[in-house]
């Protein structure tokens, strides 16, 4: 069975001038496609297809500055062909700001944001700004994300030992100074009915939202997940606001480390499951070294009754290693899933602190990886969902075989962001790929039963979507950041835009989709 996966555009946003925004698209033809076989099934990926930009003084329709993006979802319903090319619909889910020390009273939001993408034949062949200005994105809507009573959320750091309490069928809720349940927001799945999943950071929980924002429940992960502080739950990630205390001791003993939430989550095409990793291992599993995070875990949930979401499955996803420029061991931490199916998954995998703006200009790891969890051994419900590791030290236990990871899109490729003016590494300007690339999206464009596009996206400032195609007619899309029931077991100054990508048919290499 063949995939063919053209990678699409990557809508990323950037740190780049204050008043110009950023996107991109990529595309490549056929003869320069790379092919990865696993197991029965090839995947193809076909480059780079396109660019846009948005204005990073763009505002929302509360008056606030738009944020960066960390979770991405198409609406396949929406989108159409727009005479030489394509429009429709993408909710964007903004972070709750930098990991810093003062977290703010950021209001958690969904933006919902249209398109009109027009894939250039041949790139070179436009004058640089309008080899950017392919896909053209417009602010459309906010959405403002409530709890089960009304009230907004919020951004800041939970409080070391306090948190609401179960009530109404909620499970214990993380809970900042002012009373508001806490939302570190990082993965977006929108469902067949028009409700929202959202990954969370702070739990890690997973919440469901109605179509307008209300929270209707929260799945709270296996105790093993847990972040605990003196042997009890403590949600804070130390990134105390404004006259809150520092968290003591800084990390928790056991569970998800600070920032290493569920930054992926999606749902499978049947729309019956609903897979969450955490970005990196857990305390217990290695998670407290940068060289040991390695095996991180994937929850698999059993989504059909939304009231009753069932723990059906859990694995130990590996995530890939690479050597940083002083000769030092790290993981490349996962920002984002996508399902192609019932066991195979893209995984978006990416180092740190190299790119736009930063010290290191040259990113070492950023690459969509194919994930297949066929043949990985079944640890739901088993004593590794207690205090027990299933890596410790990072090492992991004999007898547990982990999910199988191929490399797939090196997003750093050079050969194709210089089709698009952009690039990786010196020099440090506007065009070089900024740090961090934060979700994936599937989407409908081709009708076409062979393939399907794929587009991620990326935080801080600076966004990305990256397409490309999948079986049946399906495509993907991915996006990075800025900000009823319990289921058991500030901006930067300089800071402006989103790069996207999206990957075209067999049409000539003519793009669809982003």
């Amino acid at each position: 069975m063949s995939r063919d996966l053209p990678t699409a555009t990557t809508c990323a946003f950037s740190a780049l001038s204050r008043s110009v925004g950023f996107a991109i698209l990529l595309a490549c033809t056929v003869f320069a496609a790379e092919t990865v076989t696993v197991g029965a099934l090839t995947y193809v990926n076909k480059g780079l297809v396109g660019v846009g930009r948005l204005a990073a003084d763009l505002r929302d329709k509360f008056g606030e500055t738009f944020g960066s993006g960390s979770g991405l979802a198409a609406d396949p319903k929406s989108w159409s062909r727009a005479g030489s090319g394509y429009r429709g619909t993408l909710y964007m889910l903004p972070d709750r700001g930098y990991n810093i020390g003062g977290t703010e009273d950021y209001r958690a939001r969904l933006y919902k944001l249209t398109f009109v993408f027009k894939p250039p034949a041949d790139p070179s062949a436009l004058p640089v700004k309008a080899r950017q200005d392919t896909l053209h994105l417009t602010l459309a809507d906010t959405i403002l994300l409530r709890d089960f009573g009304g009230r907004p959320l919020t951004g800041l750091d939970p409080t070391v030992d306090s948190m609401r309490r179960a009530r109404n069928g909620f499970p214990v809720m993380p809970q900042a100074t002012n009373g508001k349940i806490s939302l570190d927001a990082e993965a977006l799945v929108l469902m067949r009915d028009g409700t929202f999943f959202i990954g969370d950071e702070y739990g890690p929980y997973i919440y469901h939202f109605s179509a307008i924002g209300r929270m209707l429940s929260a799945i709270r992960p296996p105790e093993a997940f847990i972040p605990k502080r003196h042997g009890h739950d403590s949600f804070s990630a130390n990134n105390p606001g404004p006259g809150a205390p520092l968290a003591q001791p800084p990390d928790p003993e056991t569970g998800r480390q600070n920032n290493q939430g569920f930054e992926g989550v999606s749902v499978t095409p049947s729309g019956k499951y609903l897979a969450a990793v955490l970005q990196s291992a857990m305390r217990q599993d290695g998670g407290d070294s940068p060289e040991t995070r390695q095996n991180t875990r994937l929850l698999y949930y059993d989504v059909t009754d939304p009231d009753r979401v069932k723990l059906v499955h859990e694995y130990v996803v590996p995530l890939p290693v690479f050597t940083n420029t002083q000769g030092k061991r790290r993981v490349a931490a996962q920002s984002e899933l996508l399902a192609f199916d019932d066991t195979h998954f893209l995984l978006l995998c990416r180092d740190t602190g190299n790119g736009y703006g930063l010290q290191g200009s040259t990113s070492l790891y950023r690459n969509i990886e194919l994930l297949d969890i066929s043949k990985a051994t079944d640890i739901a419900g088993s004593k590794y969902d207690g205090l027990v590791p299933v890596a410790p030290k990072g090492q992991l236990v004999d007898g547990i075989v982990p999910a199988l990871l191929s490399p797939f899109i090196d997003i750093n490729d050079n050969s194709q962001l210089n089709k698009f003016d952009l690039h990786n590494g010196e020099p440090n300007d506007r065009n070089d790929l900024y740090e961090k690339w934060e979700g994936m999206a599937p989407f409908i464009g081709a009708r076409s039963k062979k393939s399907a596009r794929l587009l991620p996206v990326r935080f801080q400032r600076q966004r990305f979507h990256h397409t490309a195609r999948i079986p049946c007619g399906q495509s993907i899309q991915g996006s990075e950041r800025r900000r009823r029931r319990y289921n058991g077991a500030g901006l930067s100054g300089d800071t402006s835009g989103k790069p996207m990508i999206v990957s075209p048919p067999d049409t000539g290499g003519r793009l669809l989709g982003m």
